[in-house]
C-alpha cells in the first residue's frame, strides 16, 4: 500500500515536471497556429481579393479589418495571461483580523509554528471562527481565503482556478480576467476565420477546378479545420467560465462545493462580475484594470474578498 502511494506521488511529480518543461513549446505552438491562420486569411485568400474590386473587395476589406482587430486583442490578452503573475502569497503573510468579530486572530495551531505563538490546537479545531485559517504544508505557510497550491508552479496561488498549459501559467486572482478575454477573443476570431474560409473549404469537395498552389490550398484546408476545432472547444470553456463568474467561484471551488447549497462569496451577478472585471466599463474588454478599481477593490489583489455575513463561517 505504501509502495503504491510512493509510485503515485512519483508519477504526479513527473507529470508536473513535464508540464513545466513544455514552457515555450506551447507558446510557439500557439504562434504557429496563429501563423497558419494568418497565411490562410491574409496571404492566400482575402489579401489578393482586395485587388478584384467591387463587392468582393469590400467584403475582403471588412473581413481583414475585423480579423486584425480580433487578432490584436487575442494576442494582447494571451500575453497578458502568460506574463502576469497570477498572485502568490506574500512572505510571512498573516491574517490581520477576524472578519466576524473584528479582532486580531490568535494563531494557535501548532503547525503554524514560530516564537510567541500559544499552542491550543483544541480551540483551532472546535471554534468555527478559526476554521478559515488554512495552512499549506508544502509551502510551509498560511494560505489566504480561496488560495490553493499548484504542484506545477510549486507554490500557492491566490484564487487559483487552474494551471493552463496553453498559457504556461496558473490562472489566478490577478490574471483571471485576462484569461477570460483570451477565451472571448479566441472564440470570435476562430469563428470569423471558420466562416470566412467555409466557402473555400466547400470548394475542395466540388467538381470545379480550384486555383492556387498546393501549399496555399493545404494551408486553407488546415486553417479551416484548426479554427473550427478551436471555436467549438473554446465555446464550451467560455460558457463554463461565464457560469463560474456569475456565481463568483473558480473551477477548483466549483468542484469542492458540490455538496454546499450556498456560497459565501456569491454577492449577485453584477458584483460577482465586477470582482473579476472591475467597475469601469471602458476597461471590461481590454486586458487591463482601471487604477481606481485597483486602489479600492481588494478582490482584484487576491488576498481579501467581500462575502455574505450570514455565511462567513464557511470556507474551503
Amino acid at each position: 500500500m505504501q509502495r503504491s502511494g510512493i509510485i503515485m506521488a512519483w508519477n504526479v511529480f513527473k507529470f508536473c515536471t513535464a508540464l513545466r518543461g513544455l514552457g515555450s513549446v506551447m507558446i510557439l505552438l500557439v504562434l504557429a497556429i496563429v501563423g497558419v491562420t494568418y497565411y490562410a486569411i491574409v496571404i492566400t485568400n482575402y489579401g489578393p481579393a482586395l485587388q478584384s474590386g467591387g463587392l468582393e473587395a469590400a467584403l475582403a476589406f471588412f473581413i481583414l479589418i475585423l480579423f486584425h482587430a480580433l487578432l490584436g486583442m487575442l494576442l494582447w490578452s494571451y500575453f497578458a495571461v502568460v506574463l502576469t503573475d497570477p498572485g502568490g502569497v506574500p512572505p510571512n503573510w498573516r491574517p490581520n483580523t477576524d472578519e466576524e468579530r473584528g479582532e486580531t486572530l490568535p494563531l494557535t495551531c501548532p503547525e503554524f509554528g514560530g516564537p510567541g505563538l500559544s499552542l491550543q490546537p483544541q480551540m483551532t479545531l472546535k471554534d468555527p471562527s478559526y476554521s478559515r485559517i488554512r495552512y499549506c504544508r508544502k509551502c510551509n505557510q498560511m494560505k489566504p481565503p480561496r488560495c490553493h497550491h499548484c504542484s506545477v508552479c510549486g507554490r500557492c496561488i491566490l484564487k487559483m482556478d487552474h494551471h493552463c498549459v496553453w498559457v504556461v501559467n496558473c490562472v489566478g486572482a490577478r490574471n483571471y480576467k485576462f484569461f477570460l478575454l483570451f477565451l472571448f477573443y479566441t472564440f470570435f476570431e476562430t469563428t470569423l476565420v471558420t466562416i470566412a474560409l467555409l466557402p473555400h473549404f466547400i470548394a475542395f469537395f466540388s467538381e470545379d477546378e480550384i486555383s492556387g498552389t498546393p501549399g496555399s490550398l493545404a494551408t486553407t484546408f488546415l486553417g479551416f479545420v484548426l479554427n473550427l476545432a478551436f471555436a467549438l472547444s473554446v465555446l464550451g470553456f467560455l460558457i463554463m467560465h461565464i457560469s463560474l463568474v456569475a456565481g463568483n467561484t473558480t473551477t477548483i471551488e466549483a468542484y469542492e462545493k458540490k455538496t454546499t447549497p450556498k456560497w459565501r462569496y456569491d454577492l449577485g451577478r453584477k458584483r460577482n462580475f465586477e470582482q473579476v472585471f472591475g467597475t469601469q466599463k471602458l476597461y471590461w474588454l481590454i486586458p487591463a484594470y482601471f487604477e481606481e478599481d485597483l486602489r479600492r477593490m481588494s478582490a482584484l489583489h487576491g488576498l481579501e474578498y467581500p462575502s455574505k455575513p450570514d455565511l462567513d463561517a464557511e470556507e474551503f
